[in-house]
């Protein structure tokens, strides 16, 4: 839109005001400027550009230049430069309103949609807004740094300007959670989860990054994020430090972790035993941990618990003694395994059972 095609609305006055300060020589009074701001807040509510207006004020200026004395002409140009900056000082600040408010839209939208909360009907319809559709599959990826980030801290800007150059406009909602960075994408678009989780890692100092399954519906991005969520959860308390966990890989522990009193008699009745061992429990599951972990290699076990294969065979040794379950035996194995992983998603022996 250029000046002439500017509504003469937005210029209420502007001709009469430059008239009088020029007879005058006097400065626009407190109501004149606020006239001017008002004017700016309206024209930025109704979508105008502010270089086109700034532009129509000068020719408006131009028009009712006055003809005569140089102090005349100097009033006028004091009195134009008053009534732009008033018009624009409105102007910007129904700009930072709307944003405000556009903002505040798009944080209720995000609880709404990661909480449930509300219809779904109608989380679909304002979805669309934030350029996603809620009938198709969704997946949600989740990164965890160090610190907590809110959405206007450098770490997302970095994030979403790398997907941005990579992707352009794909249906692509990034944001922020209780402190964690959070990509929402179609759920057939892995690539697009996989460049946000490469990125998230590198831009949070080695921050660990998890990714739901798809899910369909509306009521999808709310499972996949919860899934996400469960990930990281329990990769703290298994120790797991992959950079990149997918829910659909570590779907075994939500299974074993459901029937908490049945997982916590599994580990009292099978390794309970281990507390009656010099130093407690702690060493020997460690033991086992680091043996399942390897493979069941005894060499790589050793290695990576800093022993001798003689030392960590005696350990083995001593949990066979101790449980009646060899570990290096097929038939007994996987109840020890199965043993070990509940002890670290109850927190034992550390936590009660």
């Amino acid at each position: 839109m250029t000046e002439r095609e500017i509504p003469e609305q937005y210029l209420d006055g502007y001709a009469h005001i430059l008239a009088e300060v020029a007879a005058t020589g006097r400065r626009l009074t407190r109501d004149e400027i606020a006239s001017r701001r008002a004017l700016g807040e309206r024209a930025a509510e109704a979508g105008l550009g502010l270089r086109s207006l700034v532009s129509a004020h000068l020719s408006g200026a131009r028009g009712a230049w006055p003809r005569g004395a140089a102090e005349s002409a100097d009033a006028a140009l004091a009195a134009v430069q008053q009534v732009v900056d008033a018009f624009a000082e409105g102007y910007e600040r129904a700009q930072r309103l709307a944003v405000r408010q556009e903002e505040a839209a798009r944080r209720e939208f995000i609880d709404d949609l990661l909480y449930g909360r509300s219809d779904l009907g109608r989380l679909a319809e304002r979805a669309e807004r934030f350029g996603l559709r809620l009938s198709h599959e969704h997946a949600v990826a989740v990164a965890q740094g160090v610190a907590a980030y809110d959405e206007g801290d450098p770490v997302p800007r970095q994030v979403e300007r790398a997907l941005i150059s990579r992707f352009g406009d794909r249906s692509i909602l990034l944001t922020t959670k209780d402190g964690r960075l959070l990509c929402i994408a179609p759920g057939h678009q892995t690539e697009v989860l996989t460049y946000f989780a490469k990125q998230a890692h590198a831009a949070t100092d080695g921050g660990q990054v998890a990714i739901g399954r798809p899910q369909p519906g509306p009521g999808g991005v709310v499972q996949s994020y919860e899934e996400a969520l469960s990930s990281l959860e329990i990769a703290e308390r298994l120790g797991l430090d992959d950079p990149v966990l997918r829910a659909a890989d570590l779907l075994v522990y939500p299974v074993l972790a459901r029937d908490r009193q049945a997982m916590a008699d599994l580990v009292h009745n099978t390794l309970g035993p281990l507390t009656t061992a010099r130093g407690g429990a702690q060493p020997l599951l460690d033991t086992l941990t680091a043996y399942f972990d390897s493979g069941c290699v005894a060499a790589e076990a050793a290695r990576r618990l800093s022993l001798s294969v003689r030392a960590l065979t005696y350990r083995l040794e001593r949990i066979h003694k101790l449980t009646g379950a060899n570990p290096s035996d097929a038939a007994h194995r996987y109840m020890l395994q199965t043993a070990v992983i509940g002890a670290r998603l109850l927190d034992w022996p550390a936590g009660e059972l």
